[in-house]
């Protein structure tokens, strides 16, 4: 599902036009954004966890000229579904 059919499912499902369900779905999302930015971690009861973790420096090997090469640290986001969702999918 991409995003446009996710803002014409949120406008069906909660009676909206599709552009406010767009605009609610930004906030939402930039919520998210900002939150994951300020603390670290967004938890939405039942549904999951967003956070932020940090990857630690490494090396790796360039596949094309086998050279050892250093990969910088840094941070990535992550998602850890919570159990309603997980008993939704199964």
């Amino acid at each position: 599902m991409g995003k446009q059919e996710l803002v014409e499912f949120i406008a069906a499902k909660a009676g909206l036009t599709k552009a406010d369900a767009a605009r609610a779905l930004d906030a939402t999302l930039e919520g998210i954004t900002t939150g994951i930015k300020k603390s670290g971690k967004v938890a939405l009861v039942g549904f999951g966890t967003f956070a932020c973790k940090e990857r630690a420096a490494r090396e790796g090997i360039n596949p094309l000229t086998k050279e050892t090469i250093k990969i910088p640290a840094k941070k990535v986001a992550s998602f850890k579904a919570g159990s309603k969702l997980k008993d939704a999918i199964n």
